[in-house]
C-alpha cells in the first residue's frame, strides 16, 4: 500500500465532495464522491496507474454512478399523501365561484376566501358563476358554470 500524492489527492477530493453534499444536499455530489472514492481505491490497488487513466476512470465512474442514481433511486422517492400541498392554485380546480370583476378580453378576477385571483377565460359579466378548470402559473383558467 502506497500513500503517494495521487492517493491522498483522491481521498481528499472524495471527502471534499461528501462535505459539499452535506452543505448543499441534493444527492448529486454524493455520487461524484463515491466515484472519487472508487478511484482512490483503484489507486491504492494499482499504484502505477497513470494520471490520465485515473481521470478517465473518475469520469466513467461518475457517469455510471449518476445513471445508477437516476435509474434506481430518483424514481423511488416517496409519494406524498397530499400531492397538492403548497400548490394553492391547483387546489382550486373544480371550484365554482362568482366573478368579482368581469372577464374582458380574456382577463378577469375572482375572490376565493380572502384572496383575489386573476382568471382567464371567455368574456363574462361581473357576478357570473364560473368553474375553475385549470391553472397557468398563478392565473386560474375558468369557464362558465352551468
Amino acid at each position: 500500500m502506497s500513500w503517494s500524492w495521487q492517493t491522498i489527492a483522491w481521498a481528499a477530493f472524495a471527502l471534499l465532495l461528501f462535505a459539499a453534499e452535506a452543505l448543499a444536499p441534493g444527492a448529486f455530489m454524493l455520487w461524484l464522491g463515491l466515484a472519487a472514492a472508487a478511484v482512490f481505491a483503484l489507486v491504492l490497488m494499482f499504484p502505477g496507474l497513470s494520471l490520465l487513466a485515473q481521470v478517465a476512470a473518475f469520469v466513467v465512474l461518475s457517469f455510471v454512478a449518476i445513471q445508477v442514481y437516476r435509474t434506481w433511486f430518483r424514481g423511488r422517492e416517496r409519494q406524498s399523501d397530499q400531492p397538492l400541498l403548497n400548490r394553492r392554485a391547483e387546489q382550486l380546480v373544480g371550484r365554482v365561484v362568482a366573478l368579482e370583476r368581469g372577464i374582458v378580453q380574456g382577463r378577469g378576477r375572482v375572490q376565493i376566501a380572502d384572496a383575489f385571483w386573476d382568471v382567464s377565460g371567455p368574456d363574462l359579466d361581473t357576478g357570473a358563476m364560473v368553474r375553475v378548470v385549470g391553472t397557468d402559473g398563478m392565473t386560474l383558467r375558468v369557464e362558465p358554470a352551468g
